[in-house]
């Protein structure tokens, strides 16, 4: 009965424990996001943290997006892009 309960919580808690989506498309591990498949605001993981694929030149990647961690990023939630707020590199906010 106790490893019932337990294998049902677990299942539970993995049900609602939100992972990050794309829309189906891959959730790119490491500084640069996919070329041709990401889009602007999509969910990455770099560095062991979450963040964002956005336009820089931060990590050299060229004409492909980077992945930025969120802690790193000015995010405006009055400004939606791809329906989610607008991040950019802190200091390259003006970049499209």
């Amino acid at each position: 009965m106790k490893f019932t309960l337990a294998l049902v919580s677990l299942f539970t808690f993995a049900l609602a424990t939100p992972t990050p989506q794309n829309a189906g498309r891959p959730v790119p591990d490491g500084a640069c996001c996919v070329a041709n498949t990401s889009l602007k605001q999509d969910v990455c993981n770099v560095n062991g943290s979450t963040g964002r694929c956005v336009p820089s030149a931060a990590n050299g990647c060229g004409e492909q997006l980077t992945c930025i961690e969120d802690a790193r990023l000015t995010c405006d939630a009055n400004t939606l892009e791809r329906g989610r707020p607008l991040c950019r590199l802190q200091g390259e906010e003006n970049i499209a």
